[in-house]
């Protein structure tokens, strides 16, 4: 069995992601990692050679910025690190994505368990999602902030990256436009997710560049007037976070966690969700959900 780690990047020093941390969480259980790297100015490609792993395959690629729509461009980047891995099993991370060392063998047994059984398409990972620092996540399986994603799929080229690269559909030739929901394994794994931990001023400057893969540049000057810093506004509860962070964070989180303290005003939680989180809490169901797969 042959896993390939896949992902991809631009600017990610300028903008903060931690993304060599995420390339190392999965080198051990990758034969080899291709990374799509954008036309970047910051060093990202130097970063990523810095490593000197005999593993990593570099892509160099240059952004259309026509496609700021939907985020499509972040679908077309990972299309295009997919086309080149050559093992038996895709392992995909985005840049602000991470995986805690003690889910490694675990998921390297699943992705064996699974090999040869091709009704399944993908395995599913849970996820933690960190918001304001790395102290804080949301609650796990609030509406708002996704429980799920599938991070290793099959490689299989019926198999895309869908829309703004959530997630991953299933295509067929003969249907190219009708678009399938993966058949999935939940695995005991997790993506730890750092989406929003950089601190007020770092965190606006990224927002700008990731809503430019979206907005036009009116919709981003209307954004950015008479603001310099984030708004940590969240549409889902937070709890204080008490486990371990992946070895490969320590330095990161050491050197740039800051004191980011919820505000009660800041929590602003739709009536839709307030309600579709009650029904969870009763039942146990989950209507309503998009999802990109289905678990067999």
């Amino acid at each position: 069995m042959k896993i390939s780690g896949f992902t991809f990047i631009r600017n990610g020093i300028q903008l903060r992601y931690p993304f060599i941390e995420s390339i190392q969480s999965i080198l051990p259980v990758c034969d080899e990692m291709v990374i799509a790297v954008g036309n970047s100015d910051d060093g990202t490609r130097e970063a990523i050679e810095k490593l000197h792993s005999e593993k990593i395959k570099i892509i160099d690629t240059v952004w259309n910025e026509s496609l700021r729509n939907g985020g499509k461009i972040l679908a077309q980047q990972t299309n295009i690190a997919f086309d080149f891995i050559s093992g038996d099993w895709g392992f995909y991370l985005q840049g602000d994505e991470v995986i805690h060392e003690n889910d490694l063998q675990r998921i390297s047994d699943a992705a064996k368990k699974y090999l040869n059984d091709h009704s399944v398409d993908g395995l599913l990972l849970k996820w933690l999602h960190f918001f304001g620092s790395y102290n804080y996540i949301a609650k796990p399986f609030s509406r708002g902030a996704y429980p799920y994603e599938v991070r290793l799929i099959r490689n299989s080229k019926e198999i895309r990256s869908y829309r703004d690269a959530q997630g991953f559909r299933k295509f067929s030739e003969d249907k190219p436009d009708a678009a399938r929901p993966l058949r999935v394994k939940k695995i005991d794994a997790t993506v730890y997710h750092y989406g929003k931990v950089r601190g007020p001023a770092d965190e606006f400057e990224r927002a700008k560049s990731f809503n430019r893969l979206w907005h036009d540049d009116e919709w981003i000057q209307n954004f950015s007037k008479g603001k310099n810093e984030f708004d940590y506004v969240c549409k889902f509860p937070l709890e204080k976070f008490s486990g371990s962070h992946p070895a490969v964070m320590k330095e990161r989180i050491e050197k740039s966690n800051w004191n980011f303290i919820p505000k009660k005003k800041d929590i602003q939680i739709p009536f839709k969700y307030r309600m579709l989180n009650s029904l969870q809490s009763i039942t146990g169901l989950r209507p309503f959900e998009f999802r990109n797969y289905v678990v067999v």
